[in-house]
């Protein structure tokens, strides 16, 4: 191993992996499930951006899940937290469960947050433990792309606040599957990495302040739902 000029052997950096280490996109196949899905990702200023977004949805909504970049011990408190001030329920999301509507998943910290098929119509969450992604885990991309191969079409994304890069071609992978998405602007992100990497890729369909995002998933499902219907 070189040296560095004081002699010491130089800090090891981990790979920036793509969630290509956890698993596979699959551009192009049918979304599996037709119900309803909102999928959010956020990190850097996103605790704040979750509690004004999720406070402003009424109490009856499709499942969400999220990923927000949060270490394990406080991600169960954090869900708590927005329980306790939401109209919808919100939990931290546990292995097997099936999704279910008016209620909100948050990743925990230890896992990768997974959509899975569940039965003809619905969903599952899946914890996954693999190696970070985008030196994240949970990471956003993980999440957008488990929403892109199974919910495509029947998918909202949402990408809040946060520094780098983590999110932005799982938001991408969703449009492509014909998801509908949303970025929050500069002005409101207290870091504006994450959606300014997303909008870069031509990724959102909208670029909204963190106030307006809760009423345009509220009209974006009731559209989705019709259709479905």
């Amino acid at each position: 191993m070189f040296q560095t000029k004081d002699g010491k052997a130089p800090l090891e950096v981990a790979p920036s992996l793509s969630a290509d280490a956890i698993l596979p996109r699959q551009p192009g196949r049918l979304a599996i499930g037709r119900q309803l899905l909102i999928v959010i990702g956020s990190s850097t200023g996103g605790t704040e951006a979750l509690r004004t977004l999720l406070t402003a949805l009424p109490e009856r909504m499709p499942p969400i899940l999220i990923a927000q970049h949060m270490p394990e011990m406080f991600t169960k408190t954090f869900a708590a937290r927005l329980d306790s001030l939401c109209k919808l329920k919100v939990k931290e999301a546990e292995e097997g469960e099936r999704v279910q509507p008016n209620t909100v998943y948050i990743a925990p910290g230890h896992s990768h947050l997974v959509v899975k098929p569940c039965s003809s119509v619905g969903y599952a969450v899946s914890l996954n433990q693999g190696s970070p992604v985008n030196r994240h885990r949970p990471s956003v991309d993980v999440l957008f792309r488990s929403a892109a191969n199974v919910a495509g079409r029947h998918a909202l994304g949402v990408i809040l606040t946060g520094m780098g890069r983590d999110g932005a071609q799982g938001l991408l992978e969703l449009k492509e599957a014909g998801a509908y998405n949303v970025a929050q602007d500069e002005a409101s992100c207290v870091v504006f990495g994450m959606p300014k990497e997303a909008i870069a890729l031509n990724a959102a369909h909208e670029v909204l302040p963190i106030q307006a995002i809760a009423g345009k998933l509220v009209a974006l499902a009731a559209q989705r739902a019709a259709v479905i219907q």
